[in-house]
């Protein structure tokens, strides 16, 4: 069944997400401890959008395309060093390939971007190479129509692609991109992908787990800020906040949190102006549902960009603890709850020096809220990375 509905921008089809008739394929709890999101929940293409009318869809869990103009499939956020995951599967007479550090505008792979391609043997760049810059080691023979797997690391300038297991290539650039969304590609035939995973590298830490060094506290007010004997930073009561010392423009940010309480309410708040409370973007912590259905949240839901976009789907539950993950890249902001990705907002408001009141793109703290006072959360490995700026190219 197909779990989309193709909306044309201008600059390309933007695919919408109607609503699942099943759950998301969610990570397993190791997978969440080591930091790995999805990039396609098995249901729906959220999060990504299209450069052509390729009839991208959902069929069993895989991600498809048969017919239509050649073009990507592109994650709407862009990301900077990472584990890529993904099992795919091509017939005889397709072509495709996995773009990295892609923009929508991106056509030529060895200046604009990364091309691991997926075609045939006798392919100039057969399948695991880096188009028009690295061809592929000898991998292990496989059909053409079975399931493989790619692991590609792309950290600074170094690219490694693993093909079913065996390293193929191992590319170190001397222009690095840095940064950039990640594109599927359709060219020819049948191409099919799954289980599409990223890892965030270089991850780190903003809270020890012993004190509040690196956290400032002068506009608590009301919240009761504490270090929990077990290791996480507890709030209680509110109105009030702690912050970051530290400020941070283009970002992901990972924590763990537990709301000790029924539909408590609060927020991680980013790129804020710091000393003034609550004066940034704010992803919502709030796990309530209307009638039992979670594709319904109250009050936007853990995940959403409070006043800004619901979440789409309430992932997490009170009393118990769930992972979030932010990640602001310039105006566009996504949010990843449990490893599933909820919100996915682009601010097109003039620019504006206060997030609530116009698009911050300058550096700002990430700050955790004392709602009220019935505030009682805990957070947990809290980390970050920031990203850098595109290189290597240019235009946008």
């Amino acid at each position: 069944m197909i779990n989309s509905l193709a909306v044309w921008t201008g600059i390309g089809c933007l695919l919408v997400a109607l609503p699942a008739t099943a759950d998301p394929q969610l990570l397993t709890h190791a997978q969440l401890e080591a930091g790995w999101l999805r990039l396609f929940d098995g249901e729906t293409l959220y999060g990504w959008q299209a450069t052509s009318d390729a009839n991208w869809h959902v069929d069993g869990r895989e991600l498809v395309a048969d017919q239509g103009a050649p073009g990507l499939l592109l994650t709407t956020t862009a990301f900077s060093n990472y584990v890529l995951k993904l099992q795919f599967r091509a017939g005889s007479d397709s072509n495709s390939g996995i773009f990295l550090h892609a923009m929508q505008d991106s056509t030529n792979v060895a200046r604009d971007c990364y091309e691991v391609n997926v075609a045939g043997a006798d392919d100039p760049f057969p399948t695991g190479s880096l188009v028009q810059r690295l061809k592929a080691s000898a991998a292990p023979p496989s059909p053409r129509a079975a399931w493989r797997t790619f692991e590609i690391v792309v950290h600074g300038p170094r690219v490694v692609v693993r093909l079913d297991g065996q390293q193929v290539v191992d590319y170190v650039d001397t222009d690095p991109i840095r940064r950039g969304r990640i594109g599927l590609q359709y060219r020819s035939g049948n191409v099919r992908f799954r289980d599409i995973m990223l890892k965030p590298l270089g991850m780190r830490a903003l809270f020890n787990g012993r004190d509040l060094t690196g956290w400032r506290t002068d506009q608590a007010l009301n919240s009761a800020i504490s270090v929990t004997d077990e290791g996480a930073l507890h709030i209680q009561n509110g109105k009030g906040q702690v912050e970051t010392e530290e400020a941070f423009a283009d970002f992901v940010f990972r924590t763990e949190i537990f709301c000790n309480g029924t539909e408590l309410n609060s927020g991680v708040f980013f790129r804020c102006i710091p000393g003034d409370l609550w004066m940034g973007y704010e992803s919502q912590i709030h796990n309530g549902f209307h009638q039992n259905d979670r594709n319904r949240p109250s009050n936007c839901g853990t995940g959403g960009i409070f006043r800004r976009q619901d979440a789409r789907r309430v992932m997490a539950d009170d009393y118990e603890w769930f992972h979030m993950t932010i990640v602001a890249d310039g105006s566009h902001m996504a949010v990843w709850v449990h490893g599933i990705q909820v919100s996915d907002w682009t601010d097109t408001r003039p620019a504006h020096p206060n997030p609530r009141q116009g698009k911050r793109l300058e550096a700002g703290t990430i700050l955790l809220q004392g709602h009220d006072p019935t505030t009682d959360l805990s957070f947990r490995d809290l980390s970050v990375v920031e990203m850098p700026q595109r290189a290597g190219v240019t235009g946008p």
